[in-house]
């Protein structure tokens, strides 16, 4: 079953969850939603070994 990835990245900016993961199979799918969301300058990914990708919200106020 495939993931809502629109979902995840709203559950993301509301504070719902705090982080994701996307492995390298669904990545393509992933990224055309990634790609029209509306804040997706304040979610970053992390890369880990194996290719999988940890997604969490930027918090503005930390960065320096």
């Amino acid at each position: 079953m495939q993931k809502n990835y629109q979902e995840l990245l709203e559950q993301l900016m509301n504070d719902q969850i705090e982080s994701f993961e996307i492995t390298p199979e669904e990545f393509m799918d992933f990224q055309e939603i990634f790609m029209d969301f509306q804040h997706r300058k304040n979610v970053v990914g992390s890369a880990q070994r194996g290719g999988n990708v940890i997604y969490k919200r930027e918090d503005k106020h930390t960065k320096e």
